[in-house]
């Protein structure tokens, strides 16, 4: 079960950042290789972004899977809203779209 609290902070997360990803570690040290594939996108696009470690709090780790109903992790938000994990960034990226929603939301990418 989540606590309010914990929703709390993941929504004032993913509020406060234009772009969010939640991975399981840094992007400097990924802990998985979904996590770090994502992680290379966006530093590959130039886009500057907060990471959450979800691998620090138990409490946030199973938190976002609630707040996005969603089952996995990584998971990208761009402007509050949630964009998806891995395979859908991988795809997105691969197809233009991911380049095309930063300019739509106003995320400058390089």
């Amino acid at each position: 079960m989540t606590d309010a609290a914990t929703l709390q902070s993941i929504r004032e997360t993913v509020e406060t950042h234009d772009v969010v990803l939640f991975m399981k570690g840094t992007p400097v040290f990924p802990q998985c290789g979904f996590s770090s594939l994502v992680s290379r996108v966006l530093e590959h696009m130039g886009v500057g972004f907060h990471s959450v470690n979800v691998l620090e709090d138990m409490a946030v780790r199973e938190g976002i899977k609630v707040f996005s109903d969603w089952p996995t992790i990584p998971q990208l938000y761009v402007k509050g809203e949630f964009i998806g994990g891995c395979d859908i960034v991988k795809e997105m990226f691969e197809s233009g779209e991911l380049k095309a929603l930063f300019a739509e939301k106003g995320v400058e990418a390089a």
